[in-house]
């Protein structure tokens, strides 16, 4: 299935969740929030929350510095 990752199309499994789509798009294991079509996805729900066609993920990762 075709998907927008951060304005980004990506191709994904049918069966594909947003934990997936996280992964596709970074290693980093803390400091990420992800919204589906502007709905923000908790993290414990991400394994569990399947895309669909045409979604649009955003994934933003938090940022140290001064």
């Amino acid at each position: 299935m075709k998907v927008l990752i951060n304005g980004t199309p990506y191709e994904l499994p049918d069966d594909a969740t947003v934990a997936h789509a996280v992964r596709t798009l970074t290693q980093a294991t803390t400091g990420i929030a992800v919204a589906v079509n502007e709905e923000v996805v908790a993290r414990t729900s991400w394994t569990s929350t399947p895309l669909a066609e045409h979604d649009r993920v955003e994934v933003l990762t938090a940022v140290q510095g001064g």
